[in-house]
């Protein structure tokens, strides 16, 4: 089951977060980051038992456009399209709010081919570049794949 995150969700998105950060797989994120930014996210819950099993954020970053990041689905349960229905939940979420652009700073790049991304410079996200990955320790060598999806003209 996907929803959107609450406040008792945080400490469970930081521990997930968490997992992946130390390899650089994903950007770790403080806890106070987390509370600001909760409304972005979306989990995935296992039904019998309400545990966390996946997370992942809508963050908009300006006029039209927004990223989808901190995508993350706990090892035992990939493979089960957990992560396919977060990045779903982003996309219908966007549609709704009326943006025109997603993008997203990944090493999945085949997997987000799947939802229509498309690889593009980095310098085509200024503002990402100046809001997020300035702070980022890979700055400004980033060897992640920048991809941008068109969403087209939404109501």
């Amino acid at each position: 089951m996907i929803r959107k995150a609450n406040i008792s969700d945080v400490k469970h998105i930081h521990r997930i977060l968490s997992i992946y950060s130390p390899d650089g797989i994903l950007l770790g994120r403080s806890l106070s980051d987390l509370y600001d930014q909760i409304r972005d996210f979306y989990v995935s819950v296992e039904p019998e038992n309400n545990a966390i099993t996946g997370v992942c954020a809508l963050h908009i970053c300006w006029d039209e456009i927004a990223e989808i990041r901190s995508l993350a689905v706990l090892q035992q349960y990939k493979g089960q399209n957990i992560g396919t229905e977060l990045v779903n939940a982003c996309i219908d979420e966007a549609i709704q709010l009326g943006i025109k652009r997603l993008f997203v700073l990944t090493y999945a790049a085949e997997f987000f081919k799947k939802f229509g991304f498309d690889h593009v410079d980095k310098s085509v996200l200024p503002h990402k570049v100046w809001a997020d990955c300035i702070n980022c320790i890979k700055f400004p060598d980033c060897d992640e794949d920048a991809m941008i999806m068109e969403i087209g003209n939404n109501p």
